[in-house]
């Protein structure tokens, strides 16, 4: 399932809420869509440390962050922002790992070949700085952006090549989370 708030605004207008409109519709969106069951509930937060990040992590429970970043120093610099705010002790989230997005450009021509338009490396180095997981490269693909377009993600197409890439970071991510979900629970048995 997905909901998003631009599903129920005119995509031609601006939404100029301020935060506390925005952690309002945060908490409506949460508590009032019908989830079913989960296994996973996947929240996608804009970069930055502002009021919506600050309501989900303190009114919800929050397995983990996985951070996603472009390998370029002013991206890094934001994604530290980021999780220096998910380290924080009034917010305390576990930082599940980091992606990296955007790593190279391969052209459909010659998907062997990787170019570095943004740097190389940035994620990988940000992953081992802070002594967290790698989750992954998405490459900067032209079938990626063409297929959100059409309204079915890359992931959802078997035989386009970067389906793996998505597949693989969601196999790195859930056992983070099955990681982190054992600490809790072994954590909670010393404490009882």
């Amino acid at each position: 399932m997905v909901s998003s708030y631009w599903f129920f605004t005119d995509p031609n207008q601006p939404v100029p809420w301020r935060g506390p409109m925005v952690s309002t519709a945060v908490k409506q969106l949460f508590n009032d869509a019908d989830w079913g069951e989960l296994d996973y509930l996947v929240v996608d937060l804009p970069p930055g440390t502002g009021d919506i990040h600050i309501t989900v992590t303190q009114t919800f429970p929050i397995t983990g962050a996985v951070i996603v970043t472009t390998p370029q120093n002013v991206a890094l610099a934001d994604a530290k922002k980021g999780i220096g705010m998910f380290m924080m002790n009034a917010i305390n989230v576990p930082l599940l790992g980091i992606v990296e997005n955007m790593s190279y450009f391969t052209p459909v021509e010659l998907p062997e070949n990787k170019y570095y338009i943004f740097g190389q490396g940035g994620g990988q180095k940000l992953a081992t700085q802070l002594e967290v997981p790698f989750l992954g490269e998405i490459p900067l693909v032209k079938t990626i952006s063409d297929s959100g377009d059409a309204g079915k993600p890359v992931v959802l197409d078997e035989n386009n090549p970067m389906s793996r890439a998505f597949t693989e970071m969601a196999k790195r991510v859930a056992q983070q989370v099955a990681i982190c979900n054992a600490a809790a629970n072994n954590k909670t048995l010393v404490n009882n």
